[in-house]
Parts: C-alpha cells; structure tokens; sequence
C-alpha cells in the first residue's frame, strides 16, 4: 500500500504511538506502586495507584481504539516495528495490571 493511502503517518503516527508506550507503561509502573503499597498494608496508596493504573490503562485503550477506528480493517494505518513495540506494552501493561489486582486481593485477604 502506498502512504498516499495511510490516514496516519509521520508526526501523528509517531505521536500516538508514544502515547500508547507512555500509557501503558504509566499503568503497569502504577500497578507495582499499588503491589509494593500492599505488601504494607498502605490500602489507602493501593487504591491511588490502581486509579492511577486504570486512568493510564484507559487512556492507551482510547488511542489505540482510535488507531483501530482509523484503520477500518483496510491497512490504512502504518504497521512497523515501533507499533508493535507499543503494542506489547499494552499488553504486558494490561496482564501486569490483572495479575497485580489479584495478588493485591490475597495480601488484603492474608493482612485482614
């Protein structure tokens, strides 16, 4: 497909894919801060940095639903390296945060 054809390309695509790296790695550094916050007991933080995690989580779904929306299932948004890139940080983002909340409800359990 020729760029003619792309609807995002250059400082745009480079824009949303940094947003998309910058979210998700927001939402899994605030996820640890939540797990780190558990093993203390420190509920109140825990519950800060799991809104934090899911603002950030939320924040890299929009753009990359917005990328999907772009695209139509047509190609018309740019795959390469730097995409995928991003989009493995969505994905180990979104597994950390799941994985995360869970060890978060056996600290409570076993703290309580």
């Amino acid at each position: 497909m020729s760029n003619d054809q792309d609807v995002l390309s250059g400082e745009a695509l480079e824009s949303a894919v940094m947003e998309l790296i910058i979210n998700a790695g927001e939402s899994k550094s605030c996820a640890m801060e939540a797990l780190y916050a558990a093993k203390k007991g420190q509920w109140d933080d825990v519950d800060t940095f799991l809104a934090q995690a899911s603002a950030a989580s939320k924040r890299a779904h929009d753009v990359q639903t917005g990328l999907i929306g772009l695209d139509e299932g047509e190609g018309k948004v740019p795959v390469n390296l730097i995409m995928v890139h991003a989009q493995d940080h969505i994905m180990t983002a979104m597994l950390a945060r799941e994985l995360i909340e869970e060890l978060i409800s056996l600290h409570r359990s076993i703290q309580k």
